[in-house]
């Protein structure tokens, strides 16, 4: 068996990422990713056996990538606001360039598909940050919330803040950065 294409791998995975932030995860087919990566579906097929193996591993695949680039820069020993900063602007910059990716992952956590197996790499791979919240929650300069109430807000600030500025209502510009972190912070802290 001849080993599988990585350019084909990719364009397969941008075509469900794009064709799940335009139609939604309900909608996507084989045919569609195939059609629209420029493959043949039987290619599809032997690349991934089947819709649910294929939205699994892309997931994973995905959710690995972006915990890299989000912890890329993460410095455990910095004071918690500039490590939560630094995740916020991280996560933001990821939102804005990787869009399509950032919507699918947001629609499979969604969705029936999301296991435990999906949920265990999700804790592992953001295990560093979750610590942080817990800490910041235990030393007090947090609220006394559950660290997952905790990381919905911070994800939610971050997420509304790429939807202003893609949609032109918020300049992509440092001081709309700092207000929103500003924002953000202050709604979770002590």
């Amino acid at each position: 068996m001849k080993p599988k294409d990585d350019e084909k791998q990719r364009a397969i995975a941008q075509a469900t990422f794009r064709l799940v932030a335009e139609s939604g995860l309900a909608a996507l087919t084989m045919s569609d990713i195939a059609r629209a990566a420029n493959i043949a579906t039987a290619t599809l097929y032997v690349y991934y056996p089947s819709k649910d193996e294929l939205l699994v591993q892309l997931y994973e695949q995905a959710k690995t990538a972006t915990a890299h680039r989000l912890m890329h820069a993460y410095d455990a020993r910095a004071p918690l606001r500039a490590r939560a900063r630094a995740v916020w602007l991280a996560m933001l910059h990821n939102r804005l360039a990787h869009f399509a990716e950032a919507s699918f992952q947001e629609q499979f956590a969604a969705s029936p598909w999301f296991r435990e197996r999906s949920q265990r790499m999700v804790a592992s791979a953001m295990g560093a940050f979750s610590e942080a919240l817990d800490e910041g929650r235990r030393h007090e300069v947090l609220k006394n919330v559950p660290v997952a109430l905790l990381a919905a807000n911070f994800i939610a600030s971050v997420r509304e803040a790429a939807r202003l500025i893609r949609g032109g209502e918020l300049p992509d510009d440092e001081a709309s950065r700092t207000a929103a972190f500003s924002m953000c912070w202050d709604a979770l802290k002590a």
